[in-house]
């Protein structure tokens, strides 16, 4: 009997491995997705973070036409990756408002000359308020809102360019 026993911790340790191998070949989806979807937008007003462009409130998503808002910072890099998207959207047409997260203005004004600017409007969210509010949990993240300020869908992380094609579709499909 006591031979038996002594290979209980080798099972052991052997599960354990098992267990860790096997959440490593498919780890869980760790994306926090917003309850809002389907919702209209949380009220709120930002402040313009330029001088040269207006700031951001909710009472301006209800006008009828479509629009992506963009919640991003300057000092992310992946932001960086998904500006030449945002200004491919802008080219076709799509309206795009920005939520600039824990930012200031000298930081974004240079974020936006290098690396160019698709935004209609930018709201200065010092506290990361409307992006808890829309239960965003980083950046970038981009939500569709049609044009009753109904969040139809969220988009987490940069957008990457084949994806491009399916936002204007959505976009013109809204209108």
């Amino acid at each position: 009997m006591s031979r038996q026993l002594i290979w209980i911790p080798f099972a052991v340790a052997l599960g354990l491995l098992a267990l860790i191998a096997w959440g490593l070949y498919k780890p869980a989806d760790r994306t926090v997705h917003s309850a809002l979807v389907g919702q209209t937008l949380p009220a709120f007003d930002l402040p313009p973070i330029l001088p040269t462009k207006p700031g951001l409130a909710s009472t301006q998503f209800g006008a009828g036409k479509p629009r992506l808002l963009n919640v991003f910072a300057s000092w992310c890099i992946p932001c960086v990756a998904e500006a030449p998207q945002l200004l491919r959207l802008q080219q076709a047409g799509v309206v795009i408002d920005a939520v600039a997260i824990r930012d200031t203005s000298a930081d974004i004004r240079q974020f936006l000359t290098r690396n160019g600017d698709p935004y209609a409007a930018i709201g200065d969210d010092k506290t990361s308020s409307l992006q808890l509010a829309l239960g965003s949990s980083g950046v970038p993240e981009t939500f569709v809102i049609d044009g009753r300020g109904r969040i139809v869908q969220q988009h987490v992380g940069d957008i990457r360019e084949d994806e491009v094609p399916g936002l204007i579709a959505l976009m013109r499909g809204l209108q």
